[in-house]
């Protein structure tokens, strides 16, 4: 590595860290009066609230990171050319290519950080916080059952489930409705129970019934105390997906999912779009420095502008990136798109914007 590349690198460095330090600040700052006055109604101790946020901190630095990589990349190149060293570079035959290849590298490090953050340590730093905001916070006991968000499911190819309530843990459901179809999607029977609880064996229906319905219309219920229920589900499954909190799911936890509920032939639309999102945002930030670059030498050949034009230029290209990319999201949560077109659409586009653009500066 080269004095000439490491100056560079350094340089850029600083800003990203200036940069990334203002940013974060502003949101906390943001973030924090708007919540601190709900925690002090909770007479709230100073630690739990610091703790709060500093859980938060992963999630934040994931979503702000890629800004702050595009405005270092304007402020370090409009500094490189005020300063003319992108001119005493370029007179000693040093190509643009090389100049701006520690930018890709600094990127590329960024990258791999926010991949290990989205796969690992914000789920697991999401859940933290939330049960100290609940608990800890806000004095709410630990709670044993949750309304499910997601009461409907869909077990095999022939069979649906309806919950009302789901216990902590997942290992015991309330308000539980089977519904068997026919070949012809006609309803063959339904069963009813108060609860279902998971053994080692598989599950159990409680205090319930079941109701078959006969071609001629007559309709047979029988009462039980307990029965087995052939469903394939664990109670990891009500803890996290089926209870729409995909968030707290590590990439590992994901693709489990995947595997088993794809033999069951559920819709998986949802979870393989956030999955796929969280996959392709990280990679952002290799692409707003390309992005950067082409803007910053687009201005005025290999010259670089103001700091305040670098600014502006930044925050209207992040905007526009997460509006492309929420539009995307939820377009392939809804089936439109594809979800891992979706996930990646906002990528695409960036980079085909950044390519152009980086084609037509002139050298």
């Amino acid at each position: 590595m080269s004095i000439l590349f490491r100056y560079i690198l350094r340089e850029y460095a600083k800003i990203f860290l200036m940069c990334f330090a203002g940013l974060m600040t502003i949101y906390l700052v943001i973030d924090f009066f708007e919540k601190v006055r709900r925690f002090i109604r909770y007479d709230a101790g100073l630690v739990p609230i610091l703790a709060y946020f500093a859980l938060k901190t992963p999630a934040i630095s994931f979503q702000i990171a890629p800004l702050a990589v595009l405005m270092a990349t304007l402020l370090t190149l409009g500094l490189l050319s005020r300063s003319n060293e992108i001119t005493a570079m370029r007179s000693c035959g040093i190509s643009l290519p090389w100049i701006t290849s520690p930018f890709i590298v600094f990127a590329s490090a960024v990258t791999l950080v926010l991949l290990s953050f989205s796969a690992v340590v914000i789920p697991l730093a999401s859940e933290e916080a939330e049960h100290i905001r609940l608990v800890d916070i806000e004095k709410r006991p630990t709670p044993t059952t949750v309304a499910a968000p997601r009461p409907w499911a869909r077990i095999g190819a022939d069979t649906l489930l309806q919950i009302s309530e789901i216990e902590v843990g997942g290992a015991a459901l309330r308000g539980v409705r089977l519904y068997h179809f026919a070949d012809t999607f006609r309803l063959d029977r339904m069963t009813e129970a108060a609860q279902a609880r998971y053994t080692g064996t598989g599950w159990i229906l409680l205090n319930g019934n079941q109701r078959r319905f006969q071609p001629d219309g007559t309709v047979a219920m029988v009462p039980f105390s307990q029965q087995p229920a052939d469903l394939s589900l664990i109670p990891d499954d009500f803890t996290s997906w089926l209870a729409g909190d995909t968030e707290t799911m590590t990439f590992q936890d994901i693709r489990g999912y995947l595997s088993r509920f794809t033999q069951e032939g559920m819709s998986m639309a949802r979870l393989l779009t956030d999955y796929y999102g969280r996959i392709a945002f990280p990679f952002v930030a290799v692409i707003m420095v390309l992005v950067g670059i082409a803007l910053s030498l687009q201005r005025s050949g290999v010259r670089g502008g103001s700091m305040a034009i670098g600014i502006g230029q930044a925050l209207v290209v992040g905007f526009c990136y997460w509006t492309t990319h929420s539009i995307a999201i939820a377009l392939g949560r809804g089936g439109a798109l594809t979800p891992l077109l979706a996930g990646w659409t906002a990528d695409i586009v960036f980079a085909s914007f950044g390519l152009y653009l980086l084609l037509k500066v002139r050298y």
